[in-house]
């Protein structure tokens, strides 16, 4: 797939299977982030590849900061927290790892994770993978971050979730009014 209809064709899908990518795959997707744009250099991003058991122990760590916020959440609301681990064979958590630099403010390093996480969505598609990136309150949560070794002023920009297309997302309309505009001074 060429890379103008790789951006123009990407959807988040409905759901994943678990069949889980080759491991040259997943290797492919991660160099795909490492081409973000990265003013300055830094590389202010780290990618924690999380498979297999391992699923198992952040679906802990997602249900534990809901315990945390809610200490009266039902056993339920726990487990459909463990659950969302389980929602793709293979998961990136991106991490911007802010640096100090006079010259690149924090705003631009997370944004360069963002298009370290973007790339990666496009090069899953391109590769014939699905992929969709989610947030929520566990990418806030200070232990979740201190359990994944990030430190204190690193932002977890998303968690990427990746494997094969089970159910195809909706197709995007066309450019909205207002989104796209001509300014003219």
């Amino acid at each position: 797939m060429d890379a103008l209809n790789a951006l123009l064709s990407r959807v988040s899908p409905l759901r994943l299977s678990q069949d889980a990518p080759d491991p040259e795959t997943i290797d492919q997707i991660l160099a795909a982030g490492l081409r973000a744009a990265d003013h300055g250099r830094l590389r202010p991003w780290k990618f924690l590849v999380v498979r297999g058991e391992a699923r198992n122990r952040l679906g802990e760590l997602f249900a534990a900061g809901v315990k945390r916020r809610n200490p009266s959440a039902t056993e339920e609301m726990l487990e459909g927290e463990r659950l969302k681990a389980l929602r793709a064979p293979v998961i990136v958590v991106v991490v911007a790892t802010i640096r100090e630099n006079p010259k690149i403010p924090e705003v631009e390093q997370i944004v360069s994770a963002g298009a370290a996480a973007q790339n990666m969505l496009v090069a899953a598609h391109a590769l014939g993978l699905g992929g969709f990136w989610r947030t929520g309150a566990a990418a806030y949560d200070p232990l979740l971050k201190q359990a994944l070794g990030a430190s204190e002023k690193d932002v977890i920009v998303g968690f990427l979730y990746l494997g094969k297309v089970a159910a195809p997302g909706l197709e995007k309309k066309p450019v909205a009014e207002g989104v796209v505009a001509e300014w003219n001074g």
